[in-house]
C-alpha cells in the first residue's frame, strides 16, 4: 500500500491529485517524462487507441458523463489517452501497485517476471504531467482494494481493465467495473485471448456467459462490452468508415449476442512474415522487448548500407 491517509473510516484513502505541474523533468531525481504518448513504454497500440477515442468521444456527444477508471496503469500510456478525454466535473482514477509490493505470492511472481524493475510511480507521474497539468487521484495499491467501495457505484462512464493476469484478480476487476460503471457505461478489458493469459480469458467469458457481460467490440488485445444496452455502441462504431483508415470490420454472433471485430488490414507478405516476430515482441516483458527492438533496429540500419540492401519489415 502507499502512504496514503487513512480515512476515518478505517480505510485507506487514495492519494490526491498532486498540484499542478508544468516541468516535471526539472525536478531533482524525476524521471525523464516522455516527449510524445507514443514514447511512452507499454503495449497499447493505435488500433486500440483509436477505439478508445472513438468511443469515449461518442459517449460525451451523447451526452453521457461520469468519472473514468483504470486499473493497471503502467507507466501511463493509456492513462494519458484517458485525461485527454475527461470534461469537466470528470475524475480519472488509476490503480496500479507501482513500486508497492504484490499481496500474494502468485501476483509477485507474474510482476517479477514482467515489469518489477521499470513499474515506478515516479515514472508515470513524470510521463503523465508531461500531457497534463495535474495528476489523476492515483491509488498505489492492489486493484482488490477497490472493492472496498471508495469508487461509487454508478459513477463511471468507462473504465480499463489491465491489470494482472491471474484468474482470481481478473474476476475481481471485473466486479469492481460492474459495480463502478452506470448503466451504459463501457469496459475494456485487456489480454482476453492472448496465449500466455488464459486467466484473463476465462474470467471475461464467464462474466459474459454467467453474469451479463454483453460482448460490443473485440480487437485483437481488448474485450470491450457493457452491462447495459449494446446496440447504441454498436451503431456508433459502425457510422465509422473504419475500413478507409486502414482497419477491417466484421461482425460474429457470440451464443446469440452480436459483436464486432476490429482489426488492422493485411498489409502484404511482408506483414504475414513479421507475424512470429509480432508475437515473440508481445510476450517479452518491457524490458527484453526493448531490447529486441533495438537489435533489430540496428540489423535494418547495417543492411540499409549495403549496396542493394534493405531495411526489411517493420
Amino acid at each position: 500500500m502507499s502512504s496514503a491517509e487513512t480515512a476515518a473510516s478505517g480505510r485507506p484513502a487514495a492519494d490526491p491529485p498532486a498540484a499542478p505541474s508544468t516541468a516535471p523533468s526539472t525536478a531533482p531525481g524525476m524521471p525523464r517524462p516522455a516527449a510524445h504518448p507514443e514514447s511512452i513504454p507499454g503495449w497499447f497500440f493505435r488500433l486500440d487507441q483509436e477505439a478508445f477515442r472513438h468511443l469515449l468521444t461518442a459517449q460525451s456527444a451523447a451526452g453521457l458523463t461520469g468519472d473514468i477508471l483504470e486499473l493497471g496503469s503502467y507507466l501511463g500510456r493509456s492513462a494519458v489517452l484517458l485525461g485527454d478525454h475527461l470534461r469537466p466535473g470528470e475524475r480519472l482514477t488509476v490503480c496500479d501497485l507501482f513500486d508497492s509490493e504484490a499481496d500474494d505470492a502468485d501476483n509477485d511472481a507474474e510482476m517479477a517476471m514482467s515489469y518489477r524493475s521499470s513499474l515506478t510511480r515516479r515514472g508515470f507521474e513524470a510521463n503523465y504531467l508531461a500531457f497534463h497539468p495535474e495528476l489523476p487521484t492515483i491509488v498505489q495499491a492492489p486493484t482488490s482494494v477497490l472493492a472496498d467501495g471508495r469508487i461509487p457505484d454508478g459513477s463511471c462512464r468507462f473504465v480499463h481493465v489491465d491489470a494482472s493476469h491471474l484468474y482470481e484478480h481478473v474476476t475481481g476487476d471485473i466486479e469492481v467495473a460492474r459495480r463502478a460503471l452506470a448503466e451504459n457505461g463501457l469496459v475494456a478489458l485487456d489480454d482476453y485471448r492472448s496465449e500466455h493469459t488464459p486467466g484473463v480469458s476465462a474470467a471475461v467469458w464467464q462474466a459474459v456467459f454467467t453474469a451479463g457481460l454483453r460482448p460490443v467490440l473485440l480487437t485483437p488485445m481488448k474485450f470491450y462490452g457493457t452491462w447495459g444496452d449494446p446496440e447504441p455502441v454498436r451503431e456508433t462504431l459502425l457510422a465509422r468508415d473504419w475500413r478507409a483508415e486502414g482497419f477491417t470490420v466484421d461482425e460474429d454472433t457470440i451464443a446469440e449476442r452480436r459483436v464486432l471485430r476490429l482489426n488492422n488490414a493485411a498489409a502484404g507478405p511482408a506483414a504475414a512474415r513479421s507475424g512470429p516476430r509480432r508475437l515473440l515482441l508481445d510476450l517479452l516483458p518491457p524490458a527484453a522487448t526493448r531490447t529486441v527492438r533495438r537489435g533489430l533496429r540496428a540489423l535494418r540500419d547495417r543492411r540499409g548500407a549495403r549496396p542493394g540492401g534493405t531495411a526489411g519489415p517493420r
